[in-house]
């Protein structure tokens, strides 16, 4: 027992000098670290609101939000390893190497990020816009560090890698505020040309949605093999777009049924050769 207290004894004469140095130090780090997390909190959702009060493209909120949030983190780390004592230059340096090692064995996630960033600096689209890239199409829905998210028209989530994305074809289908409905028809050769012309132009007129200037207009395409090929061009607002699309389609079926116009099918003619009678 009287080996026991002693060894006590001799813990407490090595560790309360220590105790007595550097608890405060370790007490006000911790503290320090408790307050800072919970301030850095906070400045990134006062960052967002200003950004929110300011009309900023909402494709910024969340990523600049990430990147504040990160910097200011990991500024705290480095304050506070400081406080503990320790060399904040060495620190620093073990971060530089950590980054370096991470960085190669993360080569696609930092091409990720910098896809994102050149997004974010280009904008080649936004949130809410409709896109075609790496095969996929959708509505935008968010921008975020290492990926976008698209929408699809049936409300399927697509996630791209901003890497490839960047580096891709893009189509921005909402970016202008206007667009030319293409409706090409065929008709058959025995029909009055001149006559589907003029129908094809009377439901474009008729409707609302087209433009008048640029007025629509009916081109002869290309005489294909079974049919007669017309191209009715209209312009409209982007959103209104495949409602034109749509409508004029079907009515243009619908008139040419009642006014003697044939869509026909794909046909081909063929000539029977009789061989001679075997003698």
């Amino acid at each position: 027992m009287d080996d026991v207290m002693l060894q006590l004894e001799e813990l407490q004469q090595a560790w309360l000098p220590l105790v007595m140095q550097y608890g405060g130090q370790v007490l006000l780090a911790i503290v320090t670290l408790l307050v800072g997390w919970w301030v850095i909190g906070r400045l990134t959702a006062a960052v967002l609101g200003v950004l929110q009060r300011r009309n900023i493209d909402p494709t910024l909120h969340g990523f600049l939000g990430a990147l504040v949030g990160i910097g200011l983190r990991v500024l705290l780390l480095v304050s506070v390893a400081g406080m503990i004592g320790v060399e904040t230059t060495s620190f620093i340096a073990l971060i530089g190497a950590a980054g370096l090692a991470i960085g190669l064995a993360l080569q696609g996630s930092l091409a990720n990020f910098a896809g994102g960033m050149l997004i974010i600096m280009l904008r080649p689209f936004k949130v809410g816009e409709y896109i075609e890239a790496q095969g996929m199409g959708g509505t935008v829905d968010s921008i975020q560090i290492f990926h976008t998210i698209l929408k699809t028209p049936d409300n399927k989530t697509v996630v791209i890698p901003n890497g490839s994305l960047s580096n891709g074809n893009i189509i921005n289908y909402s970016r202008q505020p206007t667009r030319r409905v293409d409706l090409n028809i065929g008709i058959d050769y025995g029909d009055d040309v001149k006559q589907a012309r003029e129908i094809l132009l009377r439901l474009a007129r008729a409707d609302e949605r087209v433009f008048t200037d640029p007025e629509p207009v009916v081109w002869l395409v290309s005489l294909g093999d079974s049919s007669v090929n017309l191209s009715l061009r209209m312009w409209t607002k982007t959103s209104d777009y495949w409602g034109v699309f749509w409508d004029i389609q079907e009515l243009a079926k619908e008139t040419f049924d009642r006014e003697g116009i044939t869509i026909p099918f794909p046909q081909r003619t063929l000539h029977m050769v009789s061989s001679p009678a075997a003698s």
